[in-house]
């Protein structure tokens, strides 16, 4: 009734809404741009005095950026398509096919979403340091580093995600059983089925959960400065964004760290504005579930 009556306030929050979450955005690219000892000063200014691009050069000049962001998107891009590949299959399987202790196996996978992530990150570094047959390492794990010496210690613990299993069970249970059928019975097999009917019918739901699981791995933070103190190699960005704080001139920390930032989000704004048709309908589709 009070929307009817008052139309505006739904638009007064909706706008509200929107300048609190891209005035942070706009801050940060705008404190890129400030020369030395303009940051954090009062008055505030919003808008540097001259845009100059040597905070980028900075930031590029003190970071090894090619490594760096080699190593993020190695790292993202394997979690990403694993995340993708086995919440899928884990899903059809849980959601279409039936065998012993299905639910069982169901309940198993939402209980790993309610443990703390920090939980686990000194068993999992433990098991990447004692991996067999890598980094030097024996048959039994002994006498090397194990996987902390390679990219993929970045990515391991995160290949498989419990979120990423709901939700697509929860999207495939939806799918008619009968469409289903009638593809077996035409002979094609289990997976044939899960590439032809499920996956093209999922398409919005897996792009929305590859987007989550791409920012989520390429913002990572805590495990990948626990990696990279063990092995400085594989550092990603988020990583060496935030040591610059510690090797730049105090008076220009914040621009050129605001820089580093700025040059760290351009993949991820870029990946969804040209995925952001799926994203919208995946998470439309969600609110009907």
């Amino acid at each position: 009734m009070s929307r009817r009556r008052f139309p505006w306030l739904s638009y007064l929050v909706v706008v509200t809404g929107a300048v609190l979450t891209v005035v942070p955005f706009l801050d940060m690219v705008m404190t890129s741009f400030k020369g030395p000892g303009e940051s954090g000063t009062l008055p505030y200014r919003f808008l540097p005095q001259a845009f100059d691009l040597s905070n980028y050069r900075a930031a590029i000049g003190q970071l090894d950026l090619p490594v760096l962001f080699r190593n993020s998107v190695v790292a993202t891009a394997l979690i990403t398509g694993s995340v993708l590949l086995t919440s899928s299959l884990a899903g059809y399987a849980l959601a279409k096919l039936r065998f012993p202790g299905r639910d069982f196996v169901f309940r198993l996978v939402l209980s790993t979403m309610m443990f703390p992530p920090f939980l686990f990150l000194i068993p999992h570094f433990l098991i990447l340091v004692h991996w067999p047959l890598a980094g030097g390492n024996d048959l039994f794990g002994r006498g090397g580093a194990g996987l902390t010496v390679s990219v993929a210690a970045l990515a391991v613990p995160f290949l498989v995600n419990g979120f990423g299993i709901f939700l697509t069970r929860q999207f495939m249970v939806a799918i008619p059983d009968e469409v289903l059928e009638a593809a077996r019975i035409d002979g094609a097999g289990e997976f044939t089925v899960w590439w032809r009917i499920v996956v093209p019918q999922t398409k919005p739901v897996l792009v929305t959960l590859g987007l989550l699981t791409f920012v989520d791995a390429w913002n990572e933070y805590i495990w990948a400065l626990l990696v990279s103190t063990a092995n400085p190699d594989v550092m990603t960005l988020p990583v060496g964004i935030q040591l610059l704080q510690d090797h730049v001139d105090p008076t220009r920390t914040m621009p050129i760290v605001m820089a580093g930032l700025v040059l760290s989000i351009l993949p991820v704004l870029l990946l969804f504005l040209l995925l952001q048709k799926y994203y919208i309908r995946g998470v439309m589709l969600s609110g009907l579930k």
